[in-house]
C-alpha cells in the first residue's frame, strides 16, 4: 500500500514552484526575439546585446557593485566595533544605544528614505554618488550589529583580561582573540549588509541625485515601458549568485577532504591562525577589487567637451543609447541621464533649483516653465543647425512661439488602438471617443491613466474644446468619464498597455502613438485611429534651464540630436515620430511603412496642442482623482 505525501511536503512543493517559476519565465524570455514579456516569438541573443551596450544599464551596475562593496566593509567594520564597544559598556549605555540601533529595522524604509532625504536637504548636501553611500552604511549597520552581538554574547567575559594579562596589547587582543572568535557573526553580517545595500531601492530614490542610480532604480524606470533587457540583466544576476552560493557550498566539502589529506599525513602541524588568515585575505581580495572599479576609468580623450558632463533629464526609455554613446564619442564628453515619470515631477525638480543642461518635457510644461523664467532663451545662432531640420508643422507653435525656448525632439498624436478582429472600423468612424462608451465593448476595453488625455477625449467628444477652462464644460466632461467608469467595467492603465495590446487581451484603449506603432509591428491585427471630434498633436522639446552648469555643451547636444544620424537612431529605437523631417519621410517609407500611427495627423482643424492653464489643471486632476475612486467601487 502506498504512503500518501504528507500535506507538508506537497505545501512547501507549491511554495517552491511560486517563488520559482517566475523566474524561470524571467530567464526564458530574456531570450525572446521580440520585445514582448508574455508572448515567446524565438530564440534571441539581442537584449544581452543591448544590455552591454546600454550606457545607462552599466553604469547603473558599476555603482550598485560599488556601492554595496563599500557599504559592505564600511559598516562592517564600525557595526563590528561599535558591537565590541557595547559588549564591555555599562548596561545602561547598551540598553541606550540597542534601541537605537534597532529603531532603523523597524522602521518602514519610506521613512528612513524621507528623513535621510531631508537631512541632506537641511544641510544643503548635494545629493549624489556621496549621500547613496552614506544612506547605505546608515541602514546597513544596525544589521551588521544584529549579527555580531549574538556571537560577543557567547564569548567568556574574561576572555580580553586572560590575553592582555599574557601579554597581548589591547590591539592584538582585538584582532587575534575577539575577531576570530566573533567571526562567523562578522561575515554573517557583512552578507546581510551587502545584499540589503544590493537591493535597496526605495532609500536609494530618495537619497541620490544627479543622475546617480543603482540598479533597482535602473529597473523601475526600464519597467514602466516594455525593455526585456530588464530580463537579460535579471537572468544575469540569477547567474552570478547561483555560481556564488555553488562555490560557497561545494567549496567546504573540498576544503574538508583537502584538511583530512593534510591531517593523515604524519609531519602535518596545525596551522592556529589559519582561519583568520584566509578571512583576512577575503577582505584584501574584495579590498583589491573595488581599487580596481573605483579607479579603472577610461583616460578623457582630447575632444573639444573632454572631461564635461551633461546632465540629461527626460522621460524614462525615451533614448536610444547608441546614440548617447556616438554623442560621447564625437565629443569627449559624458552624459548623466536622469529620468522623471511626469513633466509635473520634472517641474517640481526644476522649481526648486536642481540643475540640469538639457530637459526634454511636453508642450505645455514648456509654457509653464517660460512663464516661471525657469528656461533660458536659445541664441539664435547657437541652434540654427537644429531648426532648420526640423519638420515645419511643429515648429512655431502657441507653446514656444518663434522656438526662443526649446528644439522639438519628438512629435505624435493620441489616438485609439483596436484589435481588428473584434472592432468595426465602423463603430470607430461613427463614434469617434465616444466608442469608450458602447456597451458592445463592455469589460474590453482601457482608458489610460492620464488625466489629460482622458479629458481631452471626453471634452472633444462633447464637442469643446481640450484647452477650455470652462467649469460647466469640465463638470459634463467628469459625468461623461463617470459613466463611462460605471457601466462599461474598464480597466485604467498606463505603459502596460503596450504589451496587453500587443498580444490583444482586450478590444481597444487610448494609446500614445509612438506606443501604438510599435503594438502594430508586434501585431498585424491591431489598428490605429485618430477620431473625428480632434485630438492632442503633443511635441516633447529639448531646452536649456537657467541654471544649467554646461551651456556650451548643452548647445551641442541640442544640435547633434537634432540632426540626421542622430534622429535615425532615435526614432528607430523609440518609435516614436522623429522631429527631423527627413527622417520622418525616411522611415515612414521604410521601416514603419503602413503603419498610420508614425506620421502624426496634420492640418485637421479640430487637432489642438496641449497650453498650460493652471486653474483647469487644477480641476481636471481633482475630477480624475475622482473617477479613479468611482471606477474602484463599481469593481
Amino acid at each position: 500500500m502506498k504512503k500518501k505525501r504528507p500535506v507538508g511536503a506537497l505545501i512547501t512543493t507549491l511554495i517552491m514552484i511560486f517563488f520559482y517559476v517566475p523566474i524561470v519565465f524571467m530567464i526564458i524570455f530574456s531570450f525572446n526575439s521580440s520585445k514582448s514579456l508574455t508572448n515567446f516569438t524565438g530564440f534571441s541573443l539581442k537584449w544581452y546585446e543591448q544590455m552591454f551596450a546600454s550606457h545607462d544599464m552599466m553604469n547603473s551596475l558599476y555603482v550598485t557593485i560599488v556601492v554595496a562593496v563599500l557599504a559592505t566593509v564600511i559598516s562592517t567594520i564600525i557595526g563590528t566595533i561599535t558591537a565590541i564597544g557595547l559588549r564591555y559598556s555599562k548596561k545602561l549605555v547598551r540598553a541606550y544605544v540597542t534601541q537605537i540601533n534597532d529603531l532603523p529595522m523597524m522602521n518602514p524604509d519610506i521613512v528612513t528614505a524621507i528623513g535621510l532625504m531631508l537631512l541632506f536637504i537641511t544641510f544643503r548636501i548635494e545629493r549624489g554618488f556621496a549621500t547613496l553611500l552614506l544612506a547605505h552604511i546608515a541602514f546597513c549597520i544596525p544589521y551588521v550589529m544584529l549579527s555580531v552581538i549574538p556571537k560577543l554574547r557567547q564569548l567568556d567575559p574574561n576572555l580580553a583580561d586572560a590575553a592582555m594579562d599574557l601579554g597581548a596589547t589591547p590591539f592584538q587582543t582585538l584582532t587575534k582573540v575577539i575577531v576570530p572568535e566573533i567571526m562567523p557573526g562578522i561575515v554573517s553580517g557583512a552578507l546581510i549588509a551587502f545584499t540589503m545595500s544590493f537591493d535597496d531601492f526605495i532609500i536609494s530614490y530618495f537619497a541620490t541625485g544627479q543622475g546617480v542610480k543603482n540598479l533597482s532604480i535602473m529597473v523601475y524606470t526600464m519597467a514602466k515601458r516594455v525593455n526585456p533587457s530588464i530580463n537579460a540583466i535579471s537572468t544575469l544576476l540569477v547567474l552570478l549568485i547561483t555560481i556564488i552560493l555553488l562555490v560557497v557550498n561545494i567549496w567546504p566539502v573540498i576544503r574538508e577532504k583537502i584538511e583530512k589529506k593534510r591531517q593523515a599525513d604524519p609531519n602535518y602541524l596545525p596551522s592556529p591562525h589559519k582561519h583568520t588568515a584566509r578571512n583576512w585575505s577575503i577582505f584584501a581580495a574584495a579590498a583589491v577589487a573595488v581599487s580596481c572599479i573605483l579607479f579603472f576609468r577610461p583616460a578623457a580623450g582630447t575632444q573639444e567637451f573632454a572631461g564635461q558632463t551633461l546632465h540629461l533629464y527626460l522621460p524614462g526609455e525615451y533614448i536610444s543609447d547608441e546614440m548617447l554613446a556616438e554623442f560621447e564619442n564625437k565629443t569627449g564628453s559624458k552624459v548623466v541621464v536622469d529620468n522623471f515619470d511626469s513633466n509635473e515631477q520634472m517641474y517640481i525638480k526644476i522649481a526648486n533649483g536642481d540643475s540640469f543642461d538639457v530637459l526634454i518635457p511636453s508642450d505645455y510644461m514648456i509654457q509653464r516653465l517660460i512663464g516661471e523664467d525657469l528656461l533660458m532663451k536659445l541664441d539664435p545662432e547657437k541652434v540654427d543647425e537644429a531648426l532648420v531640420q526640423i519638420d515645419d508643422q511643429i515648429l512655431d507653435l502657441p507653446y514656444d512661439p518663434q522656438n526662443q525656448y526649446s528644439v522639438p525632439y519628438f512629435w505624435g498624436t493620441v489616438g485609439i488602438v483596436y484589435d481588428k478582429n473584434k472592432v468595426d472600423l465602423a463603430d470607430l468612424e461613427k463614434d469617434g471617443w465616444g466608442i469608450f462608451a458602447d456597451e458592445k465593448y463592455k469589460g474590453d476595453i482601457y482608458l489610460y491613466d492620464s488625466e489629460r488625455d482622458q479629458f481631452m477625449a471626453a471634452l472633444k467628444n462633447l464637442g469643446y474644446s481640450m484647452n477650455t477652462s470652462d467649469p460647466k464644460e469640465l463638470a459634463a466632461a467628469y459625468d461623461w468619464l463617470v459613466n463611462i467608469v460605471q457601466t462599461m467595467e474598464p480597466e485604467i492603465v498606463t505603459d502596460e498597455i503596450i504589451d496587453n495590446m500587443a498580444n490583444g487581451r482586450k478590444a481597444l484603449g487610448m494609446i500614445y502613438s509612438g506606443d501604438a506603432t510599435y503594438v502594430m509591428q508586434e501585431n498585424e491585427n491591431m489598428g490605429y485611429y485618430l477620431p473625428k471630434e480632434g485630438t492632442n498633436v503633443w511635441v516633447d522639446a529639448m531646452c536649456i534651464p537657467k541654471n544649467a552648469q554646461n551651456v556650451d555643451l548643452a548647445y551641442a547636444f541640442i544640435n547633434y540630436v537634432a540632426g540626421y544620424e542622430a534622429q535615425m537612431m532615435n526614432s528607430t529605437y523609440v518609435g516614436y515620430t522623429a522631429a527631423n523631417k527627413e527622417v520622418e519621410d525616411e522611415l515612414a517609407s521604410t521601416d514603419f511603412e503602413g503603419i498610420n500611427s508614425y506620421v502624426p495627423r496634420t492640418g485637421y482643424d479640430l487637432d489642438e496642442t496641449f497650453e498650460y492653464n493652471p486653474d483647469s489643471r487644477k480641476t481636471i486632476a481633482d475630477y480624475w482623482s475622482r473617477v479613479k475612486v468611482v471606477a474602484s467601487n463599481s469593481r
